[in-house]
């Protein structure tokens, strides 16, 4: 995936042609596909919003009063603003263009990752940026305060296992219900996988070598959202997860190349690689044949749950950690928190 040219890294005169072409390569190829998703949205929708608000297109480096305008205008809710007011009219323009949902106030992680993807683009420009002078971080700081509230879960419930065995059972034996067992019991009993980590995983990730005699696969990330290239543990499935992967293997012939593969409406397997929303689109299918609603959850509830069974069944936050590879034990105790809370004694005081 190549990103557009405004974020690149800026030209150097010392370097050749073919020297700048490979520092470019290794800012494409050194940034996550996610992230370079975030930017493409980023950059569009600030170069929108100043279009609209200023009649004007970015300029490298940006000046303070431009970043401190783009704060202001989505650190308050526009939907009590009069007729006139400057920020109603871009947000009005902006969600006619479909690239801004209301005029509600953003979530403050929304303005936090657009600022930032804002800045990058400075940094990698070789630019000074005006977000980092005092007033816009004093400024951005008392925005993400004025704005807070509780964090939305990233999925309506958790697929804890008794969810899980209702979505499995909707897998017959086609082999698109192959893939999508296989997806769901590896997503979840190796620890809970974001979608990127299920889709990003290759044939030769997987070994199949403790299998007949142990019935273990083990699996290894390249990297994860809390862990670098090399520093990533293997994981372990086992048991029915185990022969989900091992039968989705064989049914799909996989012997090289991504693991995880659309499944054409002939039930033909493809070459290309799944794609991440495609994880998504899984999720909502498997939900509706087990009679649930299709927002009932999201993939995260495949993370969410395996945490939340593991303390509804007693195991140790320290060996759910192992797998899921939380690398905050605050983070991770939150699932915990949840169940314990209603099993503590003291909530049944009142009798």
């Amino acid at each position: 995936m190549k990103p557009p040219a405004p974020y690149l890294p800026a030209a150097f005169p010392a370097l050749s042609d073919t020297d700048q072409e490979a520092l470019t390569d290794l800012y494409v190829r050194g940034t996550p596909e996610n992230t370079l998703r975030a930017y493409e949205r980023d950059l569009i929708y600030v170069t929108a919003w100043k279009a609209t608000r200023c009649g004007s297109a970015l300029d490298w480096p940006e000046s303070e009063a431009t970043a401190l305008a783009f704060i202001l205008d989505h650190a308050r809710d526009l939907g009590d603003a009069p007729d006139t007011d400057i920020a109603l009219q871009t947000a009005e323009t902006l969600i006619a263009q479909g690239l801004r949902k209301s005029l509600a106030c953003p979530a403050p992680s929304t303005l936090d990752r657009r600022i930032a993807s804002w800045l990058a683009f400075h940094r990698m420009k070789n630019l000074p940026s005006p977000l980092d002078a005092p007033q816009i971080k004093q400024a951005r700081a008392k925005a993400r305060r004025a704005a807070a509230r509780p964090p939305a879960p990233k999925s309506a419930h958790p697929i804890t296992r008794d969810v899980l065995e209702q979505l499995l059972a909707t897998c017959r034996g086609s082999r698109r219900d192959c893939r999508d067992r296989a997806i769901l019991m590896l997503g979840w009993a190796s620890g809970g996988r974001r979608r990127s980590e299920i889709t990003g995983l290759m044939f030769e990730d997987v070994s199949l070598k403790e299998f007949d005699e142990k019935g273990l696969v083990w699996i290894s990330l390249l990297e994860t959202k809390t862990t670098t290239k090399g520093e990533t543990p293997r994981l372990v499935l086992k048991g029915r997860a185990a022969q989900a992967l091992v039968h989705w293997v064989e049914v799909g012939q996989i012997k090289k190349g991504p693991l995880f593969k659309p499944v054409s409406k002939a039930d033909r397997v493809l070459k290309r690689r799944l794609s991440p929303d495609a994880i998504y689109q899984i999720v909502r299918h498997r939900l509706k044949l087990a009679g649930l609603p299709q927002d009932f959850a999201s993939p995260h509830g495949l993370r969410s749950g395996f945490l939340t069974q593991a303390a509804l069944d007693g195991a140790p936050i320290q060996a759910a950690m192992r797998l899921s590879l939380h690398r905050s034990l605050a983070q991770a105790q939150k699932y915990y928190d949840d169940v314990d809370i209603a099993e503590n004694p003291a909530t049944e005081l009142l009798g």
